[in-house]
């Protein structure tokens, strides 16, 4: 008989073991370990472990859910009244069985107990307390469509669509590097530092970034000057398995007001890849929603290509 608790100490063993058996698919590192479950989502100080939902069958952990919060506009608390369902995990021996929709259910409940007024379904950015480093590539955007099992399923349950990520990769092979006349001036103009976090980082930034081998770049004058661009670089060590490369992210790229438009971010983002290729990085990752068409535009003019698509459903 399938019984229903909230998470015990005792449980990351069987929800990495969990982990494996489900097979996930390329967004989902293969070598989950309990040491890494501990250290990149039980160690979070918001983990509640009434928020991780456990279903068992003779001590054995057969699904999961796992329930968290959206952080404040300023990054620097919880936002209770914005939920989010991380993760849905159903052994393939146990579907069809109602032990998914059961778990969502109960998850819910913990959300809407807390004050959730929103429940999304699929972490996105400003809504992944979890699974940063784990699923997703350099960040969560939703669940993922090469995992097919997310659209009727949350469907069913009352979900409908609500955001779409572009998932994007490619070589950091020089033959990927664009060149023009704009760029060259840049080049001849700017200089690529580094920084292990931004200067204004958040608890929001340092609980989830700042758990993973991350710096921040900035483009800045080889004058006197203030820094024109930045981006967030995430080391992926853990996809090394799946993914069979030397891989690394990119992610919240900003560009100062007033200096949009100058080919600035997509200078900074060939920097950053030659300085990773330096060492030795052979894959970069990253990601744009689809309703921000410059960012998408950005990625494709540096030789990104799109793998995958992240959704994310609302209720």
């Amino acid at each position: 008989m399938i019984e229903y608790r909230t998470f015990r100490n005792a449980d990351p063993p069987g929800l990495a073991a969990l982990w494996h058996a489900c097979r996930l698919g390329r967004g989902a590192i293969d070598e989950l370990t309990p040491d890494i479950f501990d250290a990149l989502v039980l160690a979070q100080p918001y983990f509640d472990p009434r928020g991780l939902i456990i279903a068992h069958e003779d001590r054995r952990i057969v699904g999961f859910a796992h329930a968290g919060f959206a952080a404040e506009a300023d990054e620097s608390a919880l936002d209770r009244a914005s939920g989010v369902i991380c993760a849905v995990l159903v052994h393939p021996e146990y579907r069809r069985r109602k032990v998914g929709t059961t778990l969502v259910r109960r998850a819910e409940a913990y959300l809407r107990e807390k004050g959730a007024g929103t429940i999304h379904a699929g972490p996105a950015p400003g809504r992944d307390p979890f699974y940063v480093g784990l699923y997703g590539g350099v960040r969560p955007v939703g669940f993922l469509e090469s995992d097919p099992d997310a659209a009727p399923f949350f469907g069913a349950l009352g979900y409908t669509l609500a955001e779409r990520h572009g998932v994007f990769e490619r070589e950091t092979s020089e033959s990927h590097d664009p060149m023009h006349f704009r760029l060259l001036t840049i080049r001849r103009n700017m200089q690529l530092a580094a920084a292990p976090a931004p200067e204004t980082a958040s608890w929001w930034w340092f609980t989830r970034f700042g758990r993973l081998d991350s710096a921040r770049f900035l483009l800045v004058p080889k004058k006197a000057g203030a820094p024109v661009a930045a981006i967030t670089a995430v080391g992926l060590e853990l996809y090394h398995c799946k993914w069979q490369a030397q891989a690394a992210g990119v992610t919240e790229l900003e560009v100062v007001a007033g200096q949009a438009r100058k080919g600035y971010g997509q200078a900074l983002v060939l920097e950053v890849c030659r300085r990773l290729r330096q060492e030795a990085i052979t894959r970069l990752a990253s990601h744009a929603p689809e309703s921000n068409a410059a960012a998408v535009a950005l990625l494709q003019s540096v030789g990104f290509e799109r793998v995958d698509t992240g959704l994310v459903y609302r209720k």
